[in-house]
């Protein structure tokens, strides 16, 4: 889609799962077909930002000769589905099942229509909306949630009841989502934001998580990172939610050299907790270079605060609210408290009155 930096290729690479040669691969092609900046969405989808109309199609030739790539309807399930000790059921075979059976009908469906299907482990999907959502009680029990509709208990009918669903907001047309449905209601989603950071127990090994600081990478950190992880002996890395990568079976050394070279690797790290776009460094909306920015500030952010840095009044980094938005304006930075960038600011900010604005603890 076109972004204010060109093009962007949003990559749902299946089962989430890459190796780190593929990945090395992937950061080449962005460097030579787009800008060399590769994202980690906070739904864990893999983005390259840049492209043009004549280097796209090529890209994706390459990545799909590189990479299986999912396409249709969205179903989406816990990176470590299958492997993740805590987890009530595996969620995969009820995944792939819808998936097989909605495939005729995913062509009638709007493009962000999602299910997760949930096993609710440790790092689950809770924090992420849904059309429909089906998350694990028992044993091939599930509870099912439609567009915010409460609750209802499944036990061996999830697949027929998860297509019955689909069909009725295909039938409204392709901008419909579930919350479109007669009796559903839009309720606040407000869950706590399960960190995909640190050392994760698996069934037979471990998962060492890190996050890309601000959801972003160039090239060449992301290439060294893939290097570190094949003189590490790691075969595997598993894109998870909240801009997060999953090496399986890491050292703690890994860990470490993924800390000097800029990544998140610490729970406690006030990146974590701050949103920002590429501003003015790669868009032609942005007035100010927002992750720029956004570094400067981490060290003075309050605990518990979340903080958007928006490069312009679109809030493209995080459509939702934040303690504290800081939005670029050809003049200054708006300050908008416990709202979104497009809100109407509480004040204008200097650059050197920032530091204090995102100082201050909100709530």
């Amino acid at each position: 889609m076109q972004t204010g930096d060109g093009l962007l290729a949003r990559l749902r690479i299946k089962g989430g799962r890459i190796s780190p040669a593929q990945l090395a691969r992937i950061a080449a092609l962005a460097a030579e077909h787009g800008n060399g900046l590769i994202e980690i969405t906070a739904r864990g989808n893999l983005q390259v930002r840049g492209l043009t109309p004549a280097s796209a199609a090529p890209f994706a030739r390459a990545t799909d000769a590189l990479v299986k790539i999912e396409r249709g309807l969205v179903v989406e399930t816990p990176p470590l589905a299958g492997d993740d000790p805590t987890e009530i059921d595996d969620p995969r075979p009820l995944a792939a099942s819808i998936r097989a059976a909605a495939t005729l009908l995913s062509a009638r469906l709007g493009p962000k229509v999602t299910v997760i299907v949930d096993g609710n482990g440790r790092l689950n999907l809770t924090a992420l909306k849904a059309d429909i959502r089906l998350t694990a009680i028992g044993s091939s029990q599930w509870a099912c949630s439609v567009g915010g509709r409460s609750d209802v208990i499944l036990r061996n009918d999830a697949l027929m009841i998860t297509l019955r669903h689909l069909r009725q907001i295909a039938d409204l047309g392709l901008a419909a989502r579930a919350t479109d449905l007669a009796g559903s209601a839009a309720t606040p989603h407000r869950t706590r934001s399960i960190s995909p950071i640190g050392i994760l127990p698996l069934r037979d090994t471990t998962a060492t998580g890190i996050a890309l600081p601000f959801g972003s990478s160039d090239h060449a950190a992301l290439t060294a990172l893939a290097d570190a992880a094949t003189h590490h002996g790691i075969t595997e890395f598993r894109l998870a939610p909240h801009h997060g990568l999953l090496a399986i079976g890491a050292p703690p050394a890994f860990a470490a050299e993924a800390a000097a070279l800029g990544f998140v690797t610490a729970s406690d790290d006030p990146r974590i907790r701050i949103s920002a776009c590429i501003g003015s460094d790669g868009c032609a909306s942005g007035h100010i270079p927002a992750r720029v920015v956004a570094a400067r500030l981490a060290p003075y952010l309050a605990p518990e605060t979340s903080l958007h840095v928006s490069g312009c009044t679109k809030g493209c980094a995080h459509p939702r609210r934040a303690d504290v938005t800081l939005v670029g304006q050809p003049d200054g930075y708006g300050l908008v408290i416990s709202g979104m960038a497009g809100d109407t600011p509480q004040a204008l900010l200097r650059a050197d009155q920032l530091e204090s604005a995102a100082a201050h603890r909100q709530g």
